[in-house]
């Protein structure tokens, strides 16, 4: 088993509850350290798809839409899983992160079938819906070789030195989208680059519930750097993922007041669009001043 998958791992405790814990592994952690560590979001929402999923009628999250109300603690936790519908194509659960009695995560998913290339192309009946298909381009990527290996960043490292999720992922990043590293953001908010993680372990369901959530803030582009935390994110799979290296591509729409979208998109080793997802997050200290 892997680290993602021991920091992901849910015990059925009873029909509708899960047994879970923060796993400090894929944690972050505010600049000097002020506020406890945060596991990345990303991992959160892959903890509780585990528990959707055991007791789903369909394999796959379609639309998973996720409130981060509070920051959990590096603790036992749980998680509830109620069935709002379920249907014949597709099926709705309700599933809470619960720790000392109080939510920290909140997340409505859908399930369904989507193209899985181990299985044929999963598009059903030859009616127009299920047949009719059409994608937008992939994003252009500098070969990986001329990318920038992302190491720690700011707020990435704990006071101790542990390097947490910083240490689990593997970024290779455009150059294009790198100059906040040394000092001189791009003035774009936009981070695109190669995504998996640095144990062999295939893309997944769960994998792309953190490949949306796993690049740097978009912001940085724009000169803020530190924790940047989530409120709301949506996202949809739209494929099961080829064995390989992910391409992501996030960008910004709008930023104000301090806060900021961001959306993104994920694309296989095979070209293919797997995942795309849309957040609202606050806007972290400016590293300008």
């Amino acid at each position: 088993m892997t680290i993602f998958d021991e920091a992901t791992a849910v015990r059925r405790a009873r029909p509708g509850r899960y047994e879970v814990r923060p796993d400090e592994r894929f944690a972050l952690v505010s600049p000097g350290g002020k506020t406890p560590p945060a596991v990345n979001g990303g991992v959160l929402m892959a903890t509780m798809l585990r528990g959707v999923l055991d007791s789903s009628p369909h394999p796959h999250p379609v639309a998973t839409s996720a409130h981060f109300l509070r920051v959990p603690r590096l603790a036992p936790a749980h998680v509830e899983v109620t069935w709002l519908k379920e249907g014949r194509t597709a099926a709705t659960a309700r599933a809470s992160l619960l720790q000392d009695g109080k939510t920290a995560l909140e997340m409505t998913v859908t399930t369904g079938t989507v193209p899985d290339p181990a299985g044929g192309d999963g598009a059903g009946g030859g009616d127009l819906g299920t047949s009719l298909s059409w994608t937008g381009a992939p994003p252009v990527l500098p070969p990986i070789g001329e990318c920038v290996e992302l190491g720690p960043w700011p707020g990435a490292v704990g006071p101790d030195g542990n390097l947490g999720y910083a240490g689990q992922v593997e970024m290779r990043l455009d150059p294009a989208t790198t100059g906040w590293r040394h000092g001189a953001p791009a003035g774009i908010p936009e981070m695109r680059g190669y995504f998996r993680l640095r144990e062999d372990r295939d893309p997944d369901a769960y994998l792309l519930s953190l490949a949306v959530d796993g690049m740097p803030p978009v912001v940085f582009g724009l000169g803020a750097a530190g924790w940047a935390p989530t409120v709301e994110l949506t996202w949809y799979m739209r494929a099961v993922p080829v064995p390989g290296m992910l391409k992501v591509a996030a960008r910004c729409r709008h930023v104000s007041g301090g806060w900021f979208d961001e959306e993104a998109e994920v694309w296989d080793a095979a070209g293919r669009l797997v995942a795309q997802s849309r957040q609202i997050a606050r806007v972290g200290r400016s590293s300008r001043g």
